[in-house]
């Protein structure tokens, strides 16, 4: 069994949208365990709608770490912050109130909307390297813009920021489109990470084991290990292999254009 590091998980009971209670962390847990997760880290979302401080997530991550350890559950978990966009980001980083990966590393989880990627985004990921910070851009599949004008991810791949997929959409349990998003990803050579970011274990359960042994069926053992070894990597502060992104030839619509 691999041995599993999740970047993206939302479990701490009580912070923003995942777990409400202990009860629910633990099922969570259990199932991460038998995926082979040994390393979790713990990213609550930092945006409009959840102010999810540094003080209340190290006393989550402690008692997640409590309870892990009371029901022998092989797995660490580590403070960090899934921190959605915004344009005064540099200043509350310095401040103190933002979380990198593992509350030891450079990386640092970055969410788009939804919908589209903000004008300012080149220049603040261009301001993001020159603090030392490299920004992990969270669920790059799931966003209609870059999906639709993926040359915006291969500008922020060029720039030093790196990708993270959602394993349940390479599984297709996020459903079909989703899941051939992120076949564009692997096409391009722009997938550098795979993290859960479960919230349950229903509509949102990790799937981690299973997206590693899909990506070896179709991409090979050697790309599903270092996606893993990236892991490894980032909440160590080590640098990660990447690739040359590629474009790919956009369709013809109707053989007409």
């Amino acid at each position: 069994m691999r041995e599993i590091v999740d970047l993206h998980c939302h479990l701490l009971p009580g912070l923003d949208d995942g777990p409400p209670g202990p009860e629910l962390t633990l099922e969570m847990l259990k199932k991460f365990a038998a995926e082979g997760v040994v390393q979790i880290n713990a990213s609550p979302h930092l945006d409009p709608t959840f102010h999810t401080s540094p003080q209340a997530v190290f006393e989550k991550v402690n008692l997640v770490n409590q309870m892990c350890a009371d029901n022998q559950l092989p797995i660490e978990v580590l403070p960090s912050q899934e921190v959605h966009i915004f344009g005064e980001l540099i200043e509350a980083y310095q401040a103190g109130y933002l979380l990198t990966v593992a509350n030891r590393t450079n990386y640092l989880l970055l969410e788009f909307d939804s919908n589209d990627v903000p004008l300012y985004a080149e220049n603040l990921i261009y301001e993001m390297r020159i603090e030392g910070l490299t920004p992990i851009i969270v669920h790059p599949e799931r966003n209609l813009d870059i999906m639709r004008n993926p040359e915006k991810l291969i500008g922020f791949v060029n720039q030093g920021a790196l990708t993270q997929v959602t394993a349940s959409c390479v599984t297709g349990s996020f459903g079909s489109k989703f899941k051939e998003n992120a076949d564009t990803l692997f096409k391009m050579n722009l997938v550098h990470t795979i993290a859960s970011d479960a919230h349950n274990v229903t509509s949102r359960a990790s799937k981690m084991g299973r997206a590693f042994d899909v990506i070896a069926e179709k991409y090979g053992d050697d790309l599903a290990w270092q996606l893993n070894q990236n892991a490894v990597a980032i909440v160590n502060n080590q640098s990660v292999e990447v690739w040359e992104p590629r474009e790919l030839r956009r369709r013809k619509l109707f053989g007409l254009f």
